[in-house]
């Protein structure tokens, strides 16, 4: 007799050595032994065997997934079948299932995912190998006395992985790419080593007044970084008597000259935005001549559609180029360039080819380089646009007085206006903080936030890139980053050297576009690898049509 309909299947991959119905039943019997690719049909008996195993084993998963505390957890969902377990591993071309495998579907509003802390610290504050023992210090690094008394006035003690890295590399002369980690201590990483060469040569003596001639020079993309950064390279040179100045734009023309302006023989040490430090190459206050050694600090910003014909501008002045004139010898690279950031463009290895020679860089990377911070929890949220406001009010409201400060992410300066009136009529104090603000209402904006004046402060990507943000505790994307490397700055403002506690981060997922980017840094979090896409190696060209 026939079996019932329903009651078999088809079925691929199983073993060849499967129970058979009887012979003499049904079609098979007429038509003897089955030909090469006839669909082998399961008996119910084993099929529902099989079924049952199944559904025991995903249950098992499920109970283990409930019952696993937090810190056991390398991703928590709110479908306890997709966490998983710290102890769980995923190959390199093995497809993992993701929660966010459904998110474009309307009907997935509401479900969420978080990354769990896998570490009690940040990577850069980790412990160099044992037989390392506690690493060297900054005195055993060859730095100069006048910059160990610097340090002191900063508090701050053991050198960070990058540091450790980056200093002895930098003091020997080369040019360099200096690639790390959000908050992992970079900007001390390049100004000891350059200051210590500094201190290490003689000044030339002071010519006739003239142009403010800097030996060391920074450029950064924002006046707030380059207050931030010009802070702690004053502090560093204060023992050593050398003269630190900063320049940025956003008045009339004798504001660049009285900001250059310092005791003879002038400012050893410049930090400037593109478009100020243009300005003042072309109104002859500012000569780099002198220059002994440049910083690019967050290269991928600076090497932006807006930033990049100033940049060149300003290279197409400095002496990069070995054999150009000025106080190093016939054939010596004259001027020491110095590339930083945590992320990478890929035009970088293009736009400096046309002023120095590339392939006498060196790279110093990190091995946590484009890896999401292990030490910060991160969750995401799938919501519709309407929800987002009622969510973020809620995440306020529930955040303690004594919590730390939050960093609220929008991706234009329209939206960020708009945030600012809708939490003014809720009565919540905050601060604002984006690019078409005049340079006026920019002043000290950031400066209040740091100090703790204010403890929320909305804001676009202007201000993920380089500032410390230590007091942060709680990072909201409320609009969803455009690109991987911008999550990973904005998700850098919490764990930081110097951070009181690890932070959290929770970004809004509302848009497809906004999916396609959360499935691949789900996938890098479940198989531990680096978020893909980013490349750190200035020496090889980009690929053509790239």
């Amino acid at each position: 007799a026939a079996m019932a309909p329903g009651r078999v299947g088809p079925v691929a991959a199983l073993p060849l050595l499967l129970p058979r119905r009887p012979a003499g039943t049904g079609a098979a019997a007429a038509a003897g032994a089955e030909p090469p690719g006839t669909v082998v049909r399961i008996p119910w008996a084993l099929r529902v065997r099989l079924q049952r195993g199944a559904q025991r084993r995903r249950r098992g998963h499920e109970e283990a997934a409930k019952a696993a505390p937090p810190g056991r957890l390398l991703l928590r969902s709110r479908r306890p079948e997709l966490s998983q377990p710290r102890w769980q591993t995923v190959g390199r071309w093995e497809q993992p299932p993701l929660v966010s495998a459904g998110w474009k579907h309307r009907k997935a509003c509401g479900d969420y995912f978080q990354l769990e802390p896998s570490q009690e610290a940040a990577p850069a504050l980790q412990a160099p190998p044992a037989e390392a023992g506690q690493g060297p210090t900054f005195a055993e690094l060859g730095l100069q006395p006048a910059l160990l008394a610097g340090l002191e006035r900063l508090s701050i003690g053991r050198p960070t992985a990058v540091q450790r890295l980056a200093i002895p590399a930098l003091r020997r002369g080369r040019s360099a790419l200096c690639a790390a980690e959000t908050g992992s201590g970079k900007t001390l990483a390049y100004l000891l080593p350059l200051l210590d060469g500094l201190l290490c040569r003689p000044e030339w003596p002071a010519g006739p007044a003239g142009p403010a001639a800097p030996r060391g020079l920074v450029v950064v993309p924002s006046r707030e970084l380059a207050a931030q950064v010009g802070a702690v390279a004053a502090a560093l040179c204060a023992p050593a008597g050398l003269a630190v100045r900063g320049l940025t734009g956003g008045g009339a023309a004798g504001g660049l000259r009285r900001q250059l302006r310092a005791p003879p023989p002038g400012p050893a040490v410049l930090l400037g935005t593109p478009g100020a430090l243009r300005e003042a190459l072309r109104r002859r206050f500012l000569a780099l001549a002198s220059l002994r050694w440049m910083v690019l600090d967050e290269a991928d910003t600076l090497m932006d559609d807006s930033f990049t014909e100033l940049l060149e501008e300003i290279l197409a002045h400095a002496p990069l180029a070995a054999g150009a004139p000025g106080p190093a010898g016939p054939g010596e690279e004259r001027t020491q360039v110095v590339v930083v950031g945590a992320t990478f463009p890929a035009g970088l290895r293009e736009t400096l080819a046309k002023f120095t020679d590339v392939d006498r860089f060196v790279t110093l990377s990190t091995q946590s380089l484009h890896r999401l911070p292990p030490h910060v929890q991160q969750k995401f949220v799938r919501l519709k646009g309407r929800d987002k406001l009622p969510e973020l009010l809620q995440l306020l409201k529930e955040h303690p007085s004594s919590g730390g400060a939050v960093l609220i992410f929008c991706n234009s300066a329209s939206t960020v206006n708009w945030l600012g009136y809708i939490l003014d009529d809720h009565r919540i104090k905050h601060l604002r903080l984006q690019g078409q603000m005049s340079a006026a209402a920019r002043a000290g904006i950031f400066a209040s936030f740091q100090k703790g004046d204010v403890s929320v402060l909305v804001c676009t990507d202007l201000a993920s890139r380089g500032l410390d943000t230590s007091s942060v505790q709680l990072v909201v994307n409320y609009d969803f980053p455009n690109t991987l490397q911008d999550y990973l700055h904005r998700v850098g403002r919490v764990g930081r050297v110097g951070s009181k506690a690890l932070g959290v981060v929770v970004s809004f997922v509302t848009h497809r576009w906004d999916v396609d980017l959360v499935r691949k840094i789900e996938t890098a979090a479940r198989k531990r690898t680096g978020l893909p896409g980013m490349d750190l190696s200035i020496n090889k060209p980009s690929p053509k049509g790239g």
